[in-house]
């Protein structure tokens, strides 16, 4: 797979479908139990695969770019605010 199709693949924490699952069951009035029969996030990440998403631990790329911008805006407004200099590399 080149970086092109790479970079634009989705992307998606296992973890974040098993939390899902687990509330919505227990939204439902279940009692789900996490490790009594092994490690969720295999099944978990076998999920998103089955949907063309790619499993990933660094979780849905969207999601992090916009967090990184959403720091980036931040720390320029602190920044303007406090006439803190620019970083020299």
């Amino acid at each position: 797979m080149d970086s092109s199709t790479d970079a634009a693949q989705e992307t998606y924490n296992p973890w974040s479908i098993v939390n899902l699952v687990f509330r919505h069951l227990a939204d439902e009035g279940l009692h789900p139990v996490l490790g009594e029969t092994g490690d969720p996030g295999g099944p978990a990440a076998a999920l998103l695969a089955a949907f063309g998403i790619a499993p990933s631990a660094d979780g849905n790329r969207k999601v992090t770019r916009r967090v990184s911008d959403e720091l980036a805006r931040l720390r320029d407004a602190y920044e303007a605010e406090h006439h803190v200099p620019p970083v020299s590399g």
